[in-house]
């Protein structure tokens, strides 16, 4: 299992947005970065990540599971735009905000803080637990 950060603007599509889905799941569509479309591809159905709340908030909320690998973005007829589905797991009990990612001197080399602006990214094994353990994720 690989695990990803997932970057939403929240009064665009926020987290309660993506629980109300079920587990139907979302497309995670409109990424318009190669690298972001790139690490989609390499998704498996099953991988986790961190939902994201980006601009203002800037803090993970919740977690989410891949559940369709990449497949075209039906929200365009581009055919180099490719995306996954995504479903919500379970609320980050608490939000871990990108000021404690940054603060967190085991996080240095996160993508959250290296590649600020890139809306999909990966996340290590360690990342992941440390931000797990962060915001009282058990899962």
């Amino acid at each position: 299992m690989a695990y990803w950060l997932f970057k939403s603007e929240p009064n665009t599509w926020g987290w309660d947005k993506q629980v109300a889905k079920g587990d139907v799941g979302e497309e995670w569509d409109g990424v318009r970065n190669y690298q972001a479309r790139n690490f989609m591809r390499q998704m498996s159905v099953g991988d986790l990540g961190f939902f994201y709340h980006s601009v203002k908030e800037k803090r993970i909320v919740g977690v989410v599971e891949v559940c369709a690998e990449c497949h075209p973005d039906s929200t365009t007829d581009d055919h180099r735009w490719e995306c996954v589905d995504v479903k919500a797991v379970a609320d980050v009990p608490n939000p871990v905000t990108l000021e404690q990612i940054k603060a967190d001197p085991r996080l240095t080399e996160m993508a959250l803080v290296k590649s600020s602006r890139l809306s999909v990214q990966p996340v290590t094994n360690e990342e992941w637990k440390i931000v797990c353990d962060l915001g009282g994720y058990t899962g």
